[in-house]
């Protein structure tokens, strides 16, 4: 095992070893913002749990490229059969919560980080960033550190996304809507068939959305999928129901914004009422075009659509592309693990994807004339 790597699985086993559940990653954000500085990382900086470094040279009239993974992490399944923060070694996998989502990837992007952090060379700056709360899309995570980003003057215009994908590359997700849905009626006494059935109603309006389509279509992500996924209605036998609650799960594309699906559903349905929890898991697709996908294509890299969400959800409008070891299916699952062959592939095949998109910017600067 070489220094790198060797550095890569301590520091994995380190965070392992504590608890970093989502909205109470104080330690591992100690851990990581020690680590930093005792390798040698110039303006290492926190906020909240977000801790970050910023390359040699940094230019603001320079284009950037923000590495990103999370360390915050679910709760341990009741099912594991070993301590979940033990962080052992057993035949070449290093198990233990976090381990393979996302802590191989922010080991190996870290590692990354430090040895680009001074190619002044490179036409953007570089920001390496261990951000908080991922899992559960925190308030304190991804969606105050990029205000908190732009208040210093940084704008990531591009993102390598760390999380488990075998080392292919997502160039997209779908976002997410969730809707609480409301049917009216009138109450009634059911053997005389009195009052307005709200489940008829709702009935109608699932009907409505079972066959939802859009003018526009994504051409990376196809159609807007809907779901109905939950129903409630009713008091007792008899009784004609006078409301009927049900709940819609909608993943949008990049074909409308959230705001404007949400006025589609909305129109889409005559008798409820539709109430979106939130609306900022959005939709990320970046161009094929894109000198990050085109630099995966030239390595030999497999690109796909992912099924899962993350931080990309929250970086509207910023082109990024998820990448990392270890294989989603293990996520938040019981005896997590990441092989370290993985981390190890992960710390070779970083650096040359980031070389190569940066040779594919450097094609496409103009030539000026003098």
């Amino acid at each position: 095992m070489n220094y790198e790597l060797k550095e890569a699985v301590e520091l994995l086993q380190s965070l392992i070893a504590v608890k970093s559940f989502s909205r109470e990653e104080d330690a591992t954000a100690d851990i990581w913002e020690k680590w930093l500085r005792d390798h040698g990382a110039e303006n290492v900086s926190r906020f909240h749990n977000n801790v970050f470094a910023v390359g040699t040279g940094y230019d603001p009239f320079r284009p950037t490229l923000m590495l990103n993974s999370h360390h915050d992490t679910v709760r341990p399944a009741p099912s594991y059969t070993r301590d979940p923060f033990d962080a052992s070694i057993e035949n070449g996998r290093i198990y233990g919560l976090g381990s393979n989502d996302a802590g191989g990837s922010g080991v190996a992007l870290a590692t990354t980080f430090l040895k680009l952090r001074h190619r002044t060379d490179l036409p953007f700056n570089l920001i390496f960033a261990i951000t908080a709360a991922e899992e559960v899309m925190g308030e304190h995570g991804m969606r105050a550190f990029l205000p908190h980003l732009t208040q210093l003057g940084i704008t990531p215009d591009m993102v390598i996304v760390g999380e488990p994908t075998g080392m292919k590359a997502a160039v997209a997700e779908r976002g997410l809507l969730v809707f609480d849905a409301v049917t009216e009626g009138k109450s009634g006494h059911a053997a005389r068939n009195e009052g307005i059935n709200a489940i008829y109603r709702a009935i109608e309006d699932i009907d409505r959305l079972r066959s939802f389509t859009t003018p526009e279509v994504s051409e990376t992500l196809g159609p807007i999928k809907v779901s109905v996924t939950m129903i409630s209605a009713g008091t007792q036998h008899n009784v004609v129901p006078d409301r009927c609650e049900w709940v819609v799960d909608v993943r949008t594309t990049d074909a409308y914004t959230n705001e404007e699906t949400v006025g589609l559903i909305r129109n889409a349905v005559k008798w409820s009422e539709l109430t979106p929890r939130s609306t900022r898991v959005h939709a990320s697709v970046i161009p094929a075009e894109h000198p990050l996908v085109e630099a995966a294509k030239a390595l030999g890299i497999d690109t796909f659509i992912s099924p899962t969400t993350s931080d990309m959800a929250l970086m509207h409008g910023i082109d990024s592309l998820k990448i990392g070891p270890g294989e989603s299916a293990r996520s938040h699952t019981a005896d997590e693990y990441i092989e370290i062959k993985e981390i190890e592939e992960a710390i070779r095949l970083y650096p040359h994807l980031i070389e190569t998109a940066a040779g594919l910017i450097e094609l496409e600067r103009p030539v000026i004339e003098l």
